[in-house]
């Protein structure tokens, strides 16, 4: 799917200073991700604090985003769970017109087997009405989706199409790479490691830092697809310090600490998640502060 190539970014859900949904802010940062070149929007992620919004709450984003974006690019939806019945219901009872793929993160907690795991992408393959991202993130879920499964799902079901692969471990990457069916997409879930899996072969990311710096980390990533490769790490080399800090003290609270220092949105999380603590504001702060400088 071309229209997964290259930077999707993963959207924050901005809240005002007593923690309601803010708006406004969330059409500031569609916008400035659009206007600074990314290729996709992703919806409805572990980013947008999703376990803590309401319905009504999850409603109003979706509604925001949509109309903010007005088609200008493709939006991908998180529609992903521990609870396979729910998910398959969700997938036959919704409306996904607006939305080019669903991502949907491997179930976490329950911690399934290969096969167990296997078994519930398979009834949402079946079950969904659009092209399906799987998401391995063994970090959040305590359990890693293996290069064989994602392979064996890839062969089965024509509508699995991509995998954010968010292991952190490259070599697990090359080996997707390397197996996977040749139109399937292999996208990094690592802002770290998104330029070297780009330039083993793979189509992308879904990224984090994307949204506060989309200008400079889309263009990296192009450069990277492109095969421009000195010129690409540059631009790694410039964000490394400031993607090790927005996980420091967990996300989004510091990719929201960095939309607070442009100004965008404030540092709001919900609980049990809390703001970063002062002395990672001052570093977040004072980055943000020197690339502005050097634009």
């Amino acid at each position: 799917m071309q229209s997964l190539i290259g930077t999707g970014v993963a959207l924050v859900t901005p809240f005002k200073k007593d923690f309601s949904v803010d708006i406004e802010a969330l059409q500031r940062i569609v916008n400035f991700s659009i206007d600074g070149g990314v290729e996709y929007l992703v919806v409805m992620g572990t980013t947008a604090e999703n376990a803590t919004l309401t319905q009504a709450e999850k409603e109003l984003v979706l509604k925001t985003v949509i109309d903010t974006n007005k088609g200008r690019l493709p939006l991908v939806l998180g529609v992903g769970g521990n609870n396979t019945m729910q998910i398959v219901e969700e997938l036959k009872s919704g409306d996904f017109s607006a939305f080019e793929a669903i991502l949907s993160v491997s179930p976490y907690y329950n911690k399934p087997t290969q096969e167990g795991i296997y078994q519930h992408f398979k009834a949402i393959a079946e079950a969904s009405p659009i092209p399906v991202i799987l998401y391995n993130v063994p970090g959040r879920t305590s359990s890693n989706m293996l290069p064989a499964t994602v392979v064996r799902l890839a062969n089965d079901f024509s509508n699995v199409v991509a995998i954010k692969e968010a292991a952190g471990d490259m070599a697990q990457a090359l080996q997707l790479l390397k197996n996977a069916p040749k139109d399937f997409l292999v996208i990094s879930g690592d802002d770290m490691i998104a330029l070297p899996i780009v330039l083993a072969g793979g189509a992308g990311v879904i990224s984090v830092i994307g949204q506060g710096f989309p200008k400079e980390f889309s263009e990296m990533i192009r450069l990277g697809l492109n095969r421009k490769v000195n010129e690409a790490f540059k631009t790694q080399y410039f964000l490394s310090d400031c993607i090790d800090m927005i996980f420091e003290q967990g996300n989004p609270a510091g990719i929201k600490q960095v939309f607070q220092a442009l100004g965008i949105a404030e540092n709001t999380v919900r609980l049990p998640l809390v703001a970063v603590d002062e002395s990672l504001a001052e570093r977040l702060n004072k980055f943000v502060k020197n690339s502005i400088k050097l634009e």
